[in-house]
């Protein structure tokens, strides 16, 4: 089997905006799933439930994006009727909690790693995509499987950039994991990037999850309690009970990292 880790960011990779509460942290989210399930299962009953509520068809799909969801305007403008709403939001969550895939998220505090390192600055982003992969090898090794990686395109010279970034850990190896094993692991040097028009299932899947799982580590982590109940939470729950990768039954270093 094989498997693919689809990467979603939350936030920032600024250092600059470190002091600004809005931008203080950086969080990317992975979310990974074997390609024959995806194929057979994953990717066909995301499209029924795109033309179920919104029309989509295959000459022209409707792509899932969470804020485009939360505004409730075209195409998903059927979403202010409550009851469709409600609906809709069901079987979503009937979905995330029974589809097949594991959820592995990053995120970085800004201003602590800013104040406790003055001279090492490793770039937030690359620092986190680092941290995200060696923990998807973890998970690769316990399967006995390979895999490979996609995000979301972010425009011509910064997915350039991201590349780089990508194919240096492959071919350089990371702070605790040699060049080799890397390569042992992936089945590619060459991180797979997309735009959101291609209608990639794995990334919808994880646009809808990352902001929930930002909000995990601001509940549980830094103890950012809002005293609000949002839908987001009730996918917390389905990512805690079920989706977060675990070792030796622990969340948290695993399926949830804190840095720095």
């Amino acid at each position: 089997m094989k498997y693919r880790i689809y990467i979603d960011e939350v936030g920032n990779p600024d250092l600059r905006s470190s002091d600004n509460k809005e931008h203080r942290f950086l969080c990317l989210t992975g979310v990974i799933i074997e390609l024959g399930y995806l194929k057979k299962v994953m990717h066909p009953e995301l499209e029924k439930l795109k033309s179920d509520f919104f029309n989509s068809h295959p000459d022209d799909p409707i792509i899932l994006h969470r804020k485009e969801l939360l505004k409730k305007k075209p195409p998903f403008s059927i979403l202010q009727d409550p009851i469709v709403e409600n609906k809709f939001n069901k079987i979503l969550l009937e979905k995330l909690n029974e589809w097949k895939y594991h959820v592995i998220s990053v995120i970085i505090d800004k201003k602590e790693h800013n104040e406790r390192y003055s001279t090492w600055r490793y770039d937030p982003y690359h620092y986190c995509q680092e941290i995200l992969l060696e923990r998807f090898r973890l998970f690769l090794d316990i399967k006995n499987s390979r895999g490979d990686v996609m995000v979301e395109s972010r425009g011509g010279k910064e997915d350039m950039r991201l590349k780089r970034s990508f194919r240096k850990l492959l071919d350089q190896g990371t702070h605790h994991l040699s060049a080799e094993d890397l390569q042992k692991h992936f089945t590619s040097k060459e991180l797979k990037v997309k735009q959101k028009i291609a209608n990639i299932a794995g990334l919808q899947i994880a646009d809808l999850i990352a902001h929930p799982a930002r909000r995990w580590f601001y509940k549980n982590v830094f103890k950012m309690d809002e005293h609000k109940v949002t839908f987001g939470d009730k996918i917390i729950k389905v990512l805690e009970t079920r989706k977060f990768f675990r070792y030796n039954g622990i969340i948290y270093g695993y399926g949830a990292k804190k840095l720095p």
